[in-house]
């Protein structure tokens, strides 16, 4: 049915029973202001006064009241206009705008629009304070933004070049993509599954091996860690989660436990480095990643790379079913925005995973490998310079299980030092000494 008839049988049944009202009410005096009633004893008159009824027709002026949506336009004048902001952002092909306000924060509820030189005008039509548009044709752009209801915009525009193709580079400002497991159901978006093998005897011990540093790798789910412990019990490094996209709906999260575990190992002295658990579908995406994990690392110092973490979700993650040369695309993307930023960067997967889901050839030189495969010995036939041995390790300051790492990289600044799995395997002497 035609909204304006919607609306027309509403106002005529809303009149009609406000016609009704209004007799009930004269009829029974209602609408006096005054009425004189002699008592029964005396005969005097008494005066009663009534109090103004309310205004019955007040909702009639209420403009919002068939048309809301005019609220979320901005043709409704209000007392107080705060000035707004907004971000423009391009990596292939596309344009993002996001408007926040004055405390960077991202403003929802309003229908933004945007002018857009050439292409015309965009609106936020989910209201969500975020304006996307894709396969935009190469060129430069100009972008103005509309007052709306409540909020100003400067009246200068922002200027935007698409480049014709995707560049790894960092978005400049992307913490407004970061959300907290607060804003999100990380029960079901947080589904990374390792298929690194079956425990074996043994696996769990610490392992002191000539030419290798132990370390181990630690998220949310180690919980609360005793870092000074941790370090006595002769833990060299440790890989520390950064945060992940959802399994789901692909937000971008920060693990809850991230920053507590960069104070904790800083303060010892211990040397780390940080991974992210990857659920992008494309290039773009993994770029947004990348440039989301070094706004989270920007305040820390950093003696491991900065790895992007490449497993299953459980089969239903979004990623999932990516074909392997789009898998090993993202993968490079990844590395490359990351290396771009000035970080060593590097890959960590199952030997399943860079057997059977990964296209190695497709992969840089320059990418860092960490290579996850339970087992005493590694039998990955490629190279790799760090090695997850054991996710069931136990360590005195850390309760619960813990995933266990040698490291072969020389992480002395300014050296590139690699040794590939044949050397490890070869020269490397297993000292394991259970814990």
């Amino acid at each position: 049915m035609d909204s304006k008839l919607v609306r027309m049988g509403i106002l005529i049944v809303s009149l009609f029973a406000v016609t009704v009202m209004i007799v009930v009410l004269a009829v029974n005096g209602k609408f006096s202001q005054k009425k004189v009633q002699p008592t029964e004893e005396t005969n005097e008159p008494v005066t009663e006064t009534d109090e103004t009824p309310a205004d019955l027709y007040a909702w009639l002026s209420d403009e919002t009241f068939f048309d809301a949506e005019k609220l979320a336009d901005g043709k409704y004048e209000v007392k107080e206009t705060k000035p707004a902001t907004y971000m423009v952002s391009s990596i292939d092909k596309d344009i993002r705008i996001v408007v926040m306000d004055e405390n960077g924060d991202v403003i929802s509820g309003r229908r933004f629009k945007a002018d857009i030189s050439d292409l015309g005008e965009y609106s936020d039509e989910n209201r969500d304070g975020f304006i996307y548009i894709e396969d935009v044709t190469p060129g430069d752009y100009s972008i103005s933004m509309s007052d709306v209801t409540g909020y100003s915009f400067s009246s200068k525009p922002t200027k935007i070049s698409v480049s014709a193709k995707i560049e790894y580079k960092a978005v400049a400002d992307i913490s407004y993509l970061i959300k907290t497991e607060a804003d999100i159901d990380a029960e079901k978006e947080d589904t990374a599954v390792n298929d690194a093998g079956e425990e074996t005897a043994g696996n769990s011990a610490v392992r002191t091996v000539e030419g290798a540093t132990f370390g181990i790798d630690v998220s949310k789910y180690n919980g609360d860690i005793n870092w000074e412990q941790v370090k006595n019990e002769g833990v060299g490094f440790a890989i520390i989660r950064c945060g992940y996209r959802g399994s789901k709906t692909g937000a971008i999260v920060e693990d809850p436990y991230f920053r507590k575990n960069m104070e904790g190992a800083t303060s010892v002295g211990m040397p780390i480095g940080v991974y992210f658990f990857t659920q992008a579908v494309d290039e773009r995406e993994a770029v947004e990643e990348a440039s989301a994990v070094m706004s989270l690392i920007k305040d820390y110092k950093l003696t491991f790379p900065v790895f992007v973490d490449s497993e299953s979700a459980g089969g239903n993650g979004r990623a999932d079913d990516l074909e392997v040369t789009q898998r090993s695309k993202v993968l490079q993307a990844f590395c490359e925005t990351v290396r771009s930023g000035g970080y060593k960067a590097g890959i960590y997967a199952s030997k399943n995973w860079f057997n059977k889901r990964l296209d190695v050839s497709k992969l840089s030189a320059d990418n860092v490998t960490w290579l996850a495969e339970y087992a005493d010995k590694t039998s990955y036939g490629g190279t790799y310079q760090l090695w997850q041995y054991s996710s069931a390790g136990r360590i005195p300051g850390i309760e619960g299980r813990v995933d266990m790492d040698l490291s072969y990289l020389d992480v002395t600044p300014g050296s590139d030092k690699r040794t590939t799995s044949k050397e490890n395997q070869e020269d490397g002497q297993d000292n394991s000494r259970d814990m």
